[in-house]
């Protein structure tokens, strides 16, 4: 009941981001290049925002797990004002730098390619507080078991985004005896433009669905609101840590995006495109993940330690089924995939050995990667799955996909053999953490508060 909406989610999700992929990739390999390296700089703040959201998240499903339904609602609120504030700042921060920071980012890319980048990212960087605003409201919607709200509203801001995205990227020309409608299609712009107006209504329906209320969870906006800073020493316990790892994280992950930005603009496409494929691989991963970090925290909520760690193991298990069934389907169909979003001949090949080498890797090494870390955040341990994510990630992703990538001239495929390779030691140390059992020992929130909060 709670996974199966968050997988339908990511699922329409997933496939929404393939089609505006695709959509840009007809516009040629410098669009589908300017977009995918912004999007490079987007996804570090979109999964930032969406890590701030877990201290939420986790604070709401455990005082869910303990029915405290008042302690819910405030931690939801505080959630949304510090999540709004944040965002707002990183906005105006961006929008100052945003030139500078591509310049420097980015500056081996072709003129064209450039040029298309800075017009993307200065749109979408003005979606920022929409995107905060989105994730945390689905994050406390999901905290209260409530995942078909988010469900709902996601599925038809991704259907809107890709309406519209069509529209404006090539324009349309309807005429008849009635009425004469005629959009210039705008290209990248045209891109930027749909997804911005998709994450306002998304934002719109989320704060619609806050301020009536759910079934649990229900916004009350106070004149003079005075923060309750236990709970927001919780939220930011929690969130503070998962958006650091989600920041370090996507770092370095851009990192590596510079080094195929000296590779040439078939090989970032190919990245790009390799990269939609494997998030279209992965909605299970995802979804799963979402589920884990709720289950886990209403299980803690309760003082269910063991039952709790039967969950990550359980949900484990199930990821890497999913995942091999996948790979079993998608490895012949590699050339395939990748021709539905280019035809150029100097970019398949890349994007095929990548999606390849990605589809056997996944099922052996992604849940015990990712899926156990989402799952130790539920309980509060955020604090060790942001040493081993930013160890990992800078020491052996970011180092072996340079030497792979560039010294010993395996290009984008060596980029991603050092991905492989972090994966294989945050598998390892998540593993560890896991069997050992030291995490069920977390306090999230304190039980001497919860009962005198039931008792009034």
């Amino acid at each position: 009941m709670l996974a199966l909406p968050v997988l339908a989610e990511q699922a329409f999700i997933m496939v929404m981001g393939v089609v505006n992929t695709i959509m840009a990739g007809r516009l040629g390999k410098e669009a589908v290049s300017a977009i995918g390296m912004v999007d490079s700089i987007n996804n570090i703040f979109i999964s930032f925002f969406s890590a701030l959201a877990i201290g939420g998240t986790v604070v709401v499903a455990q005082y869910y797990g303990q029915r405290n339904t008042r302690k819910a609602n405030d931690a939801a609120r505080h959630t949304v004002y510090a999540s709004l504030l944040i965002s707002l700042c990183i906005t105006i921060a961006l929008l100052v730098f945003r030139n500078s920071i591509a310049r420097l980012l980015f500056g081996a890319a072709e003129r064209a390619v450039m040029d298309n980048a800075l017009i993307y990212l200065k749109i979408t960087l003005f979606t920022y507080p929409l995107i905060a605003l989105t994730s945390v409201g689905c994050g406390v919607l999901r905290g209260a078991g409530d995942t078909r709200t988010p469900m709902k509203i996601t599925i038809f801001m991704n259907f809107l985004n890709i309406v519209l995205s069509y529209i404006f990227i090539y324009g349309i020309n309807i005429q008849n005896s009635h009425f004469d409608i005629n959009i210039p299609g705008a290209g990248v712009k045209g891109a930027a433009y749909g997804i911005a107006v998709a994450r306002t209504v998304g934002a719109l329906l989320i704060c619609f669905v806050l301020l009536n209320g759910s079934k649990i969870i229900k916004l009350r906006i106070e004149r003079h609101f005075k923060p309750d800073w236990n709970i927001l020493a919780s939220i930011f316990g929690i969130g503070f840590p998962a958006s650091m790892e989600s920041l370090l994280f996507n770092g370095g992950k851009l990192i590596t995006q510079i080094f195929i930005v000296g590779m040439g603009t078939a090989s970032i496409a190919a990245n790009t495109i390799a990269g939609s494929v494997f998030g279209l691989i992965n909605i299970p991963g995802t979804a799963l993940s979402i589920a884990a970090t709720t289950m886990v925290g209403q299980y803690m909520g309760r003082g269910e330690g063991e039952e709790a760690k039967g969950v990550i193991i359980y949900l484990t298990k199930i990821t890497s089924l999913c995942m091999l069934v996948i790979a079993v389907v998608a490895f012949p169909l590699a050339k395939l995939l990748v021709s539905a979003y280019t035809t150029n001949t100097d970019v398949i090949p890349i994007a095929v050995s990548v999606i390849r080498t990605s589809v056997v890797s996944m099922p052996l090494l992604w849940a015990l990667s990712f899926l156990v870390p989402a799952g130790l955040k539920g309980a509060g341990d955020a604090r060790y799955t942001l040493l081993v994510s930013v160890i990992s990630m800078w020491v052996f992703r970011v180092t072996m996909g340079y030497v792979l990538g560039v010294p010993l001239g395996l290009g984008v495929l060596g980029v991603w053999f050092g991905m492989y390779i972090d994966w294989v030691v945050r598998g390892i140390l998540f593993y560890i953490r896991l069997m050992r059992g030291k995490w069920k020992n977390n306090i999230v929130i304190r039980k001497d508060r919860i009962v005198s909060d039931l008792i009034e």
